[in-house]
Order: structure tokens, then C-alpha cells, then sequence
């Protein structure tokens, strides 16, 4: 039982310590800011050190609670994996597990793939976020961080999910009215719509044509930091717009947007990021097999330009 307590301590001060804030730590837990306090507080007794410098607007780990930190989080990930290996998580994973995307396609296509695993694993608890910005899931207490893109911090672990390619492509008012580009210096000339989410520069477009890649850089009206705005946009005939097939595929088959120079694109695929210390995680092992076997039905179950996964 004391072992339990002191365990349940340390979870909650690596929390606060990421969060830095007591009520942010408290939300992300499920728990009361007075609850949180006090496990601080008895954590800080039991230790006989100031785990944090507070403030009014903030918390701040301290030096000796930085040492803590550090060696909280090895015991802990020490202590799962005994569990995973001694217990049948490796058939059925349960516990926490943290997921994050962004925000398009997080809410399109991987909150679904989350509802099947819940299903398939009743026992295991998912809480999943989404955000407009890269995360590195080694320092922001993310298990798993399903991405489109290909940039990927080395001192991250990566499997490849699937295939994605973002293509460029208009309504077929647009180009009625503006005309087609024929080459990627024509674009200068055209309203593009801009986006700035995660790992896109804003208003450069770097794209790839065979074995060569140039970059673009692109204007237009309209912008946003929201892919599922900024598509509405192209379809409303705004303007040219660089999308990964997985949102415009249906789109593309429907004939509401047509795709341009489709022999220039730029390859964004579907990646599963972990930290490395959680290589050896039968949880985290069962759940990217699951999301493997997810874009890989997904990508079968699709034809033409609505699939996923293109030829």
C-alpha cells in the first residue's frame, strides 16, 4: 500500500512538473487541485526537498526537483514494464496510454481507429489530444504521437503507418475562372490558400517531381492555421490549395476539387512517434500493431483517389 501511494506520488509530480501548474495537472488527471497539493506536499515531506518554486501564475521544478524528475520517471517506467511482463498485457494491454494528433486529422481518422481500439481492449484507457503544433512526445508525457509527415526527431522512435502524399489541387470553378497551372513558377501567379499546421512553413511549398524537389514560395487572400478552413476555402473556388490525400481524396473522386500538376507532390506519411525509453512497452507494441493494421484496412478499403494510400 505505501508502495502504491508513493508510486501514485511520483505520476502526480511529473505531471505538474510537465504541466507546470497544479490545476492543469489536476484536469489532465482527473483529480481535485487539492489533491494534487497534497501529494506534492507529502511527496516534498517524505523526500525532505522543494520539489517546486510556485508562483501566481506558475509552478517551476526546482534543481533538486529536476534530479527527482529524472529518477521518477525511470522508476515508473521500470515498474510498467515489470507489469507488462509478468501480466498478460502483452495479449491485453490496460493502463493509460496517451495519445496526441493534430487537429484534421486526429478528429477525422484517428479518434475513429481510438473508438476500435477501445473496443478491442476494453481495459486499456486512452486520453487523446490534438493540437495545431508538433509535439515531442518524449518531454510532453505522450505515448504515442500519430503524425502526417516525414520530419522526425532523432531521439524519437518511428514505424511507419502508411503511405500519404500531399497533392495540390483547386474547384473546378476556380480553375474556369483563373485557369490552369501548367508549371509550379505559375502558381506565383495564383491565389494559394496558405496554412500554417504543425510541421508546414508557412507559405512555402517544397515540393518533389520525380527525383527533384523545388520550393515554392506562395501567396493568396485567405490563410488559416486549420486544414478542414482552409479545404472549405478551395472548394468554395477560393483558391489553390496542398493537401494530403487522406482529407481531399473524397473530394478528388467527387469531382468538387481536381488536382493540378500531378506529377508534383510532397511526400507526408503516416507515422507512429514514441519515446525511445518505451521501445520495450508490450502496451505500446500491441497498440502500433493495431494502428498498422488500421491505415493497412483503411488503405484496402479505399479506391481510386478516396483511398488513403495511393497507387
Amino acid at each position: 500500500m505505501k508502495n502504491d501511494l508513493l508510486n501514485e506520488d511520483l505520476r502526480v509530480f511529473i505531471e505538474v512538473a510537465r504541466k507546470s501548474s497544479f490545476s492543469a495537472a489536476a484536469e489532465a488527471l482527473g483529480v481535485s487541485p487539492a489533491y494534487i497539493s497534497k501529494r506534492v506536499h507529502v511527496l516534498e515531506a517524505a523526500l525532505a526537498v522543494k520539489l517546486f518554486h510556485r508562483t501566481t501564475r506558475r509552478v517551476v521544478v526546482s534543481e533538486e526537483g529536476e534530479r527527482v524528475y529524472a529518477l521518477a520517471q525511470r522508476i515508473l517506467d521500470d515498474i510498467d514494464h515489470l507489469y507488462e511482463e509478468v501480466s498478460s498485457t502483452r495479449r491485453n494491454p490496460r493502463g493509460l496510454l496517451r495519445v496526441c494528433s493534430s487537429f484534421g486529422f486526429g478528429r477525422r481518422v484517428v479518434a475513429p481507429a481510438i473508438s476500435e481500439l477501445s473496443t478491442l481492449y476494453p481495459a486499456l484507457q486512452v486520453r487523446f489530444e490534438v493540437f495545431d503544433r508538433l509535439i515531442d512526445v518524449a518531454t510532453e508525457g505522450f505515448d504515442l504521437d500519430i503524425r502526417v509527415g516525414d520530419e522526425i526527431a532523432p531521439h524519437h522512435i518511428a514505424r511507419r503507418l502508411g503511405d500519404n502524399r500531399r497533392v495540390l489541387c483547386a474547384s473546378p470553378a476556380y480553375l474556369a475562372r483563373r485557369g490552369r497551372p501548367r508549371t509550379l513558377a505559375d502558381l506565383a501567379s495564383h491565389d494559394c490558400l496558405v496554412i500554417k499546421e504543425r510541421d508546414h512553413p508557412f507559405g512555402v511549398w517544397k515540393l518533389r517531381n520525380g527525383n527533384a524537389e523545388q520550393t515554392v514560395k506562395v501567396t493568396g487572400p485567405l490563410s488559416s492555421n486549420n486544414g478542414e478552413i482552409v479545404v472549405r476555402w478551395a472548394m468554395d473556388g477560393r483558391g489553390i490549395v496542398l493537401r494530403s490525400l487522406w482529407d481531399v481524396g473524397p473530394m478528388l473522386a467527387s469531382g468538387e476539387l481536381e488536382q493540378i500538376l500531378p506529377e508534383c507532390g510532397q511526400d507526408a506519411n503516416i507515422w507512429a512517434v514514441y519515446p525511445s525509453r518505451l521501445t520495450s512497452s508490450a502496451k505500446i507494441r500491441v497498440c502500433v500493431e493495431f494502428f498498422e493494421t488500421f491505415f493497412r484496412e483503411r488503405a484496402a478499403s479505399h479506391a481510386g483517389h478516396a483511398r488513403l494510400i495511393p497507387a
